[in-house]
């Protein structure tokens, strides 16, 4: 776990390992709550080279632009996204295919929570194909609405 970020409820690194066969439409992820902190935010600016005034300067936030506080990245949110798809197909899993929308803020000390449910499954060449939708909330209110495949080793395959 990164400094300055708390989650809830994740699969834990150790779990066997998800296959197609596992998995039926309508499931549940299992959602990934995270606290992002002003800390993660500057670690998030400096990795991705985001100097945007809007994530670090609060009086900025506030005078310039008309939002109460800093507000956490859309791609850091995008990612945390992401990271709780691929926790969930774990390590012999495949993400194929990701999009979502930033459509509202977020702001530094407020808990998100990352997640989705299985909305259709195919084998195609050989492969299990899942489709989900995807979201990033805080509470009810959907920040980022999305999509996502995964690819899922099939029982009995060797890898």
């Amino acid at each position: 776990m990164s400094a300055g970020m708390s989650t809830g409820t994740s699969p834990e690194t150790t779990a066997e390992q998800l296959h197609f066969e596992d998995v039926a439409v309508g499931e549940e992820l299992p959602v990934l709550e995270i606290v992002v902190d002003e800390t993660q935010m500057f670690f998030f600016s400096a990795a991705t080279y985001n100097g945007h005034r809007i994530h670090y300067d609060k009086e900025w936030a506030r005078d310039r632009e008309g939002y109460d506080d800093v507000l956490v990245q859309g791609p850091l949110q995008s990612a945390l996204l992401a990271r709780a798809v691929t926790d969930w197909i774990g390590g012999a899993g495949r993400l194929v295919g990701f999009s979502a929308q930033n459509r509202a803020v977020a702001f530094p000390g407020q808990t998100l929570s990352f997640g989705g449910r299985v909305t259709g499954t195919r084998v195609e060449e050989g492969r299990g194909l899942v489709e989900l939708e995807v979201a990033g909330r805080r509470g009810d209110d959907v920040l980022m609405p999305g999509s996502a495949t995964v690819s899922l080793p099939l029982r009995g395959d060797a890898g």
